[in-house]
């Protein structure tokens, strides 16, 4: 079962990720080719870090491409959409995609946090730091190199509630480990993220930040 259930949340997280880095790309005027590697770099960076850092070397995406495929299957479809339909940029129609990206996007950041912890407790890693960071950086770190590429200051570091709720979600797993069934525990774990991230979305809720104004 938990097998079955991390597999399939892997692949809806992919699509997710994919999705709003191919989005972003279509916005940044990026080429075809652009727009599948920063939607792969978003569905796949968290996992390629979490790999190593666990020293599970090559990566997933290397020995079992099925994700790889999945994300550039799900950016092509992107790009063929806009592409046909180019008068959706300059309408309510690509204003509201985007705002259905915002929501894939907080559905692909709780997916990948639960599965981080999974795959790391599943190695056999105890260390609770560890675990933390790998369930985050599973979480945010494709997320990071698609704004890095996009030239963009990271979504993580100037928008609403992002890495925390991927802490929240992750701080639940842990605490909850041996007191919960592993799968459903992935599954209520990856909605907590979810939820928090869409409520800072809806509330604008925003980390206290000095605002620093630049002389001419």
């Amino acid at each position: 079962m938990f097998k079955e259930i991390a597999y399939i949340m892997e692949m809806i997280g992919t699509v997710a990720f994919a999705s709003s880095g191919a989005i972003l790309g279509i916005r940044k005027g990026m080429d075809v080719f652009g727009i599948i590697i920063l939607g792969g770099v978003t569905a796949l960076g968290g996992g390629v870090i979490r790999d190593l850092v666990l020293g599970a070397t090559p990566p997933a995406m290397f020995t079992s491409p099925t994700a790889v495929i999945l994300s550039v299957i799900t950016t092509l479809i992107l790009f063929c959409i806009f592409y046909a339909k180019i008068d959706f940029l300059d309408t309510k129609i690509f204003s509201t995609f985007e705002k259905l990206m915002n929501i894939l996007d907080a559905i692909g950041l709780g997916v990948f946090t639960s599965i981080g912890i999974s795959k790391a407790i599943y190695m056999g890693y105890e260390n609770k730091i560890l675990l933390l960071f790998v369930g985050m950086v599973t979480g945010v770190g494709g997320g990071i190199i698609r704004d890095t590429l996009s030239n963009i200051s990271p979504v993580i570091f100037r928008e609403q509630i992002y890495a925390i709720a991927s802490l929240i979600g992750a701080t639940f797993y842990i605490y909850f480990f041996h007191k919960v069934e592993t799968y459903k525990l992935m599954i209520i774990s990856a909605v907590i993220v979810t939820a928090v991230r869409l409520v800072s979305i809806k509330l604008n809720l925003r980390l206290p930040r000095i605002k620093f104004k630049e002389e001419d």
